[in-house]
């Protein structure tokens, strides 16, 4: 009964697929979304698995791809909703309203917190007041609506240009242009934690209490902070040009197993040329450094590489059809995870949270301390699967 349930499931997600849409791209936006969800919600962040962790200044881990994979796919779309044969549009309202939306999301998650346990919190002067301005969604409207005028200006020699120099202008910022702190002092070329030119630039445009890592010394900075959006385009512009080389190709069978050599190669060859630059150029996502463009770049188009050859060209979807439902849905997922994910700590229970009670008295007597946490952020998955598929059956799809 199980086996003919789960069968029947897969069926009705495939029926639901348009024809003549490229499932590999809504299965690889379904990887990067519920990735980024499992991640951002582990039992407690005291017990997390390398793997599902940032690596804590230099170099990579899985996790770290999971951000550019998302941005690739944004450009990557880009070009697929043009179809083969139409322009991208002039940049009007609807770009706008987009980033927009996205944008205005991503303050909204940075406000929706209230510490229910301190009877003397002050939402206004903590949240309010102290608003991160940037953020996970903050970067993706930016960045999609920069690359929204670029693609429609530039042509391909273009884009290319412009992706080569969106991660190497701020890289030889952060080398060569010199900054003080508050004592006079001056720094030229550092690329640690809480000093470097990117985090200057973030304290002295945004404040240090509108940022994310405030207590960092000698400046605060952000993550995604403002200098390296602006490397993060390129990244996505890495994205328009395998779309583009799609636009270009063919229909054929030769042309498609083509197109998929074409993307294995460049991914390759973009994985390897990043880890040989790092010992010169770090592999760093807080710097977004073009090392880090070009790893993560490469492990996007590797993956886009092989989920088109099984589902586009050998039509092996059924094992994968799941991730449609994320795919479809991707930011309805991501609010839904990052409220959902806000609630289970504000709520009290008795002198711990929801969440501290779920993984202390469900997960961890049953999985143990890292099993609990990895166990309570797939139950979690599972949970928002649920909600997505309700929303995927009735064809409710969320676009912002």
């Amino acid at each position: 009964m199980g086996k003919r349930m789960v069968q029947s499931h897969i069926n009705d997600i495939l029926q639901q697929v348009p024809s003549g849409r490229l499932m590999s791209v809504d299965l690889l936006r379904g990887l990067a979304i519920a990735a980024m969800v499992l991640v951002n919600n582990p039992g407690s962040w005291s017990y997390v698995y390398a793997p599902m962790a940032h690596a804590e200044w230099h170099g990579w881990t899985p996790t770290d791809v999971i951000f550019p994979l998302f941005l690739f796919v944004v450009g990557l779309s880009m070009v697929l909703s043009c179809g083969r044969h139409k322009p991208f549009p002039v940049v009007g309202w609807v770009q706008w309203s987009r980033a927009l939306k996205l944008f205005a999301l991503g303050l909204f998650l940075a406000v929706f917190f209230y510490n229910f346990r301190d009877d003397s919190y002050n939402w206004v002067a903590d949240r309010l007041e102290g608003i991160r301005w940037m953020g996970v969604l903050q970067r993706i409207a930016l960045v999609y609506i920069l690359c929204c005028y670029l693609v429609r200006w530039l042509p391909v020699r273009g884009l290319v240009v412009a992706t080569i120099l969106c991660s190497l202008v701020p890289w030889l910022l952060m080398l060569f242009v010199p900054y003080q702190n508050a004592a006079g002092e001056t720094f030229q070329g550092q690329l640690v934690f809480g000093n470097h030119f990117s985090a200057w630039l973030d304290q002295w445009l945004l404040g240090v209490d509108h940022l994310y890592y405030r207590s960092a010394s000698p400046f605060a900075f952000d993550p995604e902070g403002v200098l390296t959006t602006v490397s993060a385009v390129s990244t996505c512009l890495l994205g328009v040009l395998a779309g583009l080389a799609w636009k270009s190709s063919g229909e054929e069978p030769k042309a498609q197993l083509r197109l998929c050599r074409n993307w294995a190669i460049g991914g390759g060859a973009m994985l390897i040329a990043g880890q040989v630059l790092h010992p010169l150029v770090p592999i760093n996502k807080a710097l977004w450094s073009p090392s880090f463009v070009l790893v993560t770049a490469g492990v996007s188009a590797l993956l886009l590489a092989g989920l088109y050859y099984l589902v586009d060209i050998r039509e092996r979807r059924r094992a994968l059809a799941p991730l449609l439902v994320f795919g479809v849905n991707a930011i309805a997922l991501f609010m839904l995870a990052g409220l959902v994910g806000r609630l289970l700590i504000m709520l009290p229970v008795g002198d711990t949270t929801l969440k501290g009670w779920l993984f202390h008295t469900v997960f961890q007597p049953v999985f143990g301390s890292y099993g609990g946490s990895l166990a309570f952020a797939v139950s979690s998955l599972a949970v928002f699967y649920l909600v997505m598929w309700q929303m995927y059956r009735r064809r409710i799809i969320w676009k912002v």
